[in-house]
């Protein structure tokens, strides 16, 4: 599966399941995470531009929520890739 990254235009193909922070640290940008990618931060938030992502579980939407995250932004920590997606950040 193709991972694009906006603005950059940084694409990176991904085995199904790998998660979009892994994607995102294979095509070289940064991505917040002061737990280290373990799902209890929420500051890996990115906004999906097109394509398609799972649905929340309900531990994302606790963590999101707990954190105080915007709903349009997805944990990348916590969501695995499972079809052609574009993201973006607003610090990149």
């Amino acid at each position: 599966m193709k991972v694009r990254f906006e603005p950059s235009g940084r694409e990176v193909d991904v085995a199904e399941g790998t998660s979009v922070f892994e994607a995102a640290q294979r095509a070289d940008l940064p991505v917040g995470s002061s737990c280290g990618a373990q799902g209890t931060c929420g500051r890996c938030g990115l906004r999906v531009v097109s394509g398609t992502l799972p649905p929340p579980t309900d531990r994302e939407r606790k963590v999101a929520s707990d954190n105080r995250v915007p709903r349009d932004l997805r944990l990348s920590c916590m969501v695995g890739v499972t079809a052609d997606v574009c993201l973006t950040a607003d610090y990149w």
